[in-house]
């Protein structure tokens, strides 16, 4: 989330980038809620203040009745001298003066506990309406980030590669899939419904080696740490990720449990350290794991309905990174080119484009996303998206770091990126290395993940 101080000292800035965005956010709400708690808060403060200055006093004023005895001025005839009657008489009117002033302060006090106990409900509803209004405000972008209604504006930065040249007309992978009996769709259907499928021999082996080659790449080449991860998560996970409250209507959600079925990695990975002061030297933190990811699809109905391109359940590879601020912009570029090697080591053509302002992602202040070529759609296929969320998530999900020991906790940089993701690289392996005779032939790279298959046969 953004920090309250920031809200509130730059509102114009973050009223642009609500703008730049062309997104709606309770802004003007947000700064009212903050004015009414100050103001609050403050009457809070001095009532608590109130309360404290009389309990000191009661104790002083009970202090004095205990030691004074009874309110009774004494008799002339008790004493021996005039001066033993009227210590005794001062004591007495000291006593008398204490009772007094203590049920004054005991009235008084009954009516500032009330009074503080209205106040302090109406503080913490103010502070829960604040703090929905926060978690609804999306990341500011970075100036770099170019401005833009939508994907339309999105920016290519680099193609590499020439996408393959065939010289027959290519055969989109639904049905390149159905002729070599490796994807099936009807029983996909009748297991699970529309957006299903079952990926058979040799598709489901493919699958499994893209995956395996892809984690060793990226742990043994690129020096991510592997980790597994459960497929269901605490709603606060959603919440520290910023999945919530914006997606909620494209997760899957076990009503009975506090269990959501992750979109993806980033969640159970941005979640990792929530709540936890990083030591020094920690950082940088590099993490890479294989999940599989369950979306509704909602918000692409009546798109890209033919073949395995959107499903509600998916796999794919997530590189994850956590580093000190100044070091993110470095981060991301390794990042985005870490994903690009998978493209280059598969001999598939692809191209980064850097995401608009109106395509961001609600976490993101800078994006970019790899698309890889494929022939059979006719379309570039996003297989990545890498984002640096500035201390967005960290702040959310409550994660620091000390740069040295005593430090002063700081939030650190989380960044992500899909290295890659299925079934799309799936896809532009299959439509990009397909035969006039529908069969396919394994990238070179896979071939050891294949049992040695070097070509996919009808």
């Amino acid at each position: 989330m953004l920090s309250l101080q920031f809200i509130r000292e730059n509102p114009d800035a973050v009223r642009k980038a609500l703008a730049d965005r062309h997104t709606d956010a309770p802004l003007d709400e947000l700064l009212a809620l903050d004015a009414d708690r100050r103001r609050l808060l403050q009457e809070v403060e001095s009532l608590r203040g109130q309360r404290k200055a009389a309990s000191k006093e009661m104790g002083q004023l009970n202090r004095i009745i205990e030691k004074e005895g009874p309110a009774v001025l004494p008799r002339e005839k008790d004493y021996q001298s005039r001066e033993e009657q009227d210590s005794a008489v001062r004591a007495a009117e000291e006593h008398q003066r204490a009772v007094a002033r203590r049920d004054e302060l005991l009235e008084a006090m009954r009516g500032v506990s009330e009074r503080l106990a209205g106040l302090e409900a109406d503080l913490r509803q103010v502070e829960e309406r604040l703090n929905d209004c926060l978690l609804r405000l999306p990341n500011i972008p970075d100036p770099q980030t170019p401005i833009g209604a939508g994907e339309e504006d999105n920016v290519i930065v680099r193609t590499e590669g020439e996408p393959h040249s065939l010289d027959f007309e290519p055969k989109p992978h639904w049905e390149l899939g159905e002729r070599l009996g490796i994807i099936d769709f009807e029983r996909g259907t009748k297991l699970s419904g529309s957006r299903f499928y079952v990926l058979k021999g040799a598709g489901a082996r493919l699958q499994r080696a893209l995956i395996a080659w892809m984690m060793d790449l990226h742990i043994q080449k690129h020096g991510y740490t592997e980790v597994y991860l459960p497929a269901m998560v605490r709603e606060a996970c959603m919440w520290g990720a910023g999945q919530l409250p914006k997606l909620r209507d494209n997760m899957y959600h076990d009503a009975e449990e506090d269990f959501w079925f992750i979109p993806t990695a980033e969640v159970p990975l941005t979640n990792l350290h929530r709540d936890e002061i990083l030591e020094p030297e920690a950082l940088p933190l590099h993490y890479v794991a294989f999940t599989p990811c369950f979306r509704r699809e909602k918000m692409s109905a009546g798109r890209d309905v033919r073949g395995i391109k959107r499903g509600h359940q998916f796999d794919k590879v997530e590189m994850y990174k956590f580093c000190e601020p100044e070091r993110s912009e470095e981060e991301l570029k390794a990042l985005v080119n870490d994903a690009e090697e998978v493209c280059r080591a598969l001999g598939i053509a692809h191209r980064v484009l850097e995401l608009c302002t109106g395509d961001l992602g609600f976490s993101a202040m800078r994006s970019f996303d790899i698309e890889m070529w494929a022939p059979g759609c006719g379309e570039w296929l996003e297989v990545s998206s890498c984002s640096n969320c500035g201390d967005f998530q960290a702040r959310r999900a409550n994660i620091r770091f000390r740069r040295e020991k005593g430090a002063r906790p700081e939030f650190p940089h989380p960044l992500n990126g899909s290295g890659l993701a299925l079934p799309r690289t799936l896809i532009a392996v299959l439509e990009n290395y397909q035969q006039p005779d529908c069969s396919v032939v394994v990238p070179e790279v896979l071939r050891p993940y294949m049992g040695g298959v070097e070509v996919i046969q009808p």
